[in-house]
């Protein structure tokens, strides 16, 4: 088994979700930080989906974000494991409202 670290960034999230990682077939993954950063000059909500045999779960909804800041999901005590196929998407309240970033270990 191999273990691989890895970052994923997604700039400029919008109003519709997306898909910032999906686990790959075989692939254990666990999720160790994940950072929403807001770019915009006005306050922001964001919302954090995990989707699991084709269904969606809300880990955040709507959680505010102001001018400057961010929000961290992931990271410290909190972890997420993602199994293989299952994905972790990202959306906001405004158009190109936040950068996102996201730190994992892949288990293979």
């Amino acid at each position: 088994m191999a273990n691989v670290f890895k970052n994923q960034l997604q700039a400029a999230v919008g109003t519709s979700p997306v898909t910032i990682y999906t686990a790959g077939a075989g692939v254990s993954t666990t999720v160790i930080g994940m950072t929403i950063a807001n770019i915009l000059n006005v306050p922001i909500t964001a919302n954090v989906i995990v989707t699991s045999s084709a269904s969606d779960y809300y880990m955040v909804k709507m959680a505010t974000i102001d001018p400057g800041s961010s929000l961290i999901t992931i990271g410290g005590e909190q972890k997420l494991v993602l199994e293989a196929t299952d994905s972790l998407k990202v959306s906001t309240s405004n158009a190109s409202a936040a950068d996102v970033i996201l730190s994992l270990l892949e288990i293979t």
